[in-house]
């Protein structure tokens, strides 16, 4: 049986908004009341008073698209879809690829109700998730063999593990559940085949550089997890090394309905922890929205991005 009702099994805990989400397509897990604001606001656009805006501009403000410097209030006196919001809203709309109209239409909703990795797509109003492109055109004049297209992006500063440390250790929690294991070491192993590093399994979890856990709510790294359907796992920069997986979701080994395949979830986490930030590639590996039901592999903008992060300065 795969990881399903996971949660029986745990009082560990990991990343994400408070009571912040679902809204999601009928082929996913039965989502949590947290987005069920979003039904309200399908064609609010700047000038428009709503009830549930301030909601939205919590979700936008904990990925980054509003500043954390912001106050939003929890009232209806800040129903407001303001020039701020719009703002908030047509950048959202370019890192997804969607038509930029700063409304929230239908398109801009569906793709907020997707479940989704907790790491913010844009950090200290500087990341963004097109912000590897100045990258590649640096390392194509070296180079000249790149894709023309790439949209990769790192995290602030170009965090990355130093030259001497190409070979990682990764331990799991004790307590980890054993189904879990086989799916995230053959992540370990596709990033292996497609970079310089070489990974092994640390038998000692303190020892680790990479620490693995299913965690549940408020989990102490000042990013709580919210229930099933929501944000599924986060992982921080190098070389930080934590990876957290969301306890209370529906986990799986391989395409399961109504699940989430623990490789692909796992891919998406160790591209962070080895400095990729969130992709505007929609087949990345690193495209921050991650599906039940499905499984999905590296991309060539993951290891364009990743290897143009190794070899520039």
């Amino acid at each position: 049986m795969g990881f399903q009702g996971l949660s029986l099994f745990f009082t560990f805990t990991l990343f994400l908004i408070i009571s912040l989400f679902p809204l999601i397509s009928s082929s996913q897990p039965k989502p949590v009341d947290g987005l069920v604001f979003l039904k309200n606001l399908k064609g609010c656009k700047k000038g428009d008073k709503v009830e549930g805006i301030h909601q939205m501009k919590k979700y936008l403000q904990h990925f980054g698209y509003l500043n954390n410097d912001v106050h939003i209030r929890s009232e209806s006196s800040d129903d407001e879809f303001d020039e701020i919001l719009e703002f908030a809203v047509k950048t959202y709309q370019i890192n997804y690829n969607l038509k930029v109209t700063g409304t929230l239409d239908n398109s801009t909703l569906m793709q907020m109700s997707k479940p989704r990795c907790g790491v913010a797509d844009i950090i200290n109003g500087k990341t963004s998730m097109k912000s590897g492109k100045r990258f590649v055109n640096q390392h194509r004049k070296i180079s000249g063999h790149f894709h023309e297209v790439s949209h990769f992006a790192f995290f602030e500063g170009n965090l990355r593990w130093p030259d001497s440390k190409s070979h990682l250790t990764y331990g799991f929690l004790p307590g980890t559940p054993s189904e879990a294991i086989s799916p995230v070491n053959r992540a370990f192993t596709t990033w292996a085949a497609n970079t310089h590093f070489s990974f092994s399994q640390e038998s000692k979890y303190e020892n680790a550089d990479i620490k693995i856990s299913f965690e549940k709510g408020d989990h102490g790294d000042g990013f709580p997890f919210d229930s099933v359907g929501g944000v599924l796992a986060h992982a921080f920069a190098p070389t930080d090394g934590r990876l957290h997986f969301d306890a209370v979701e529906h986990w799986a080994d391989g395409a399961v309905p109504k699940s989430y395949d623990m490789e692909t979830v796992a891919l998406h986490e160790i591209g962070h922890l080895l400095g990729l930030h969130h992709s505007s590639v929609e087949g990345a590996i690193m495209w921050p929205s991650i599906m039940g039901g499905a499984t999905k592999g590296l991309h060539a903008d993951d290891i364009e991005g990743i290897k143009v992060l190794y070899t520039t300065s």
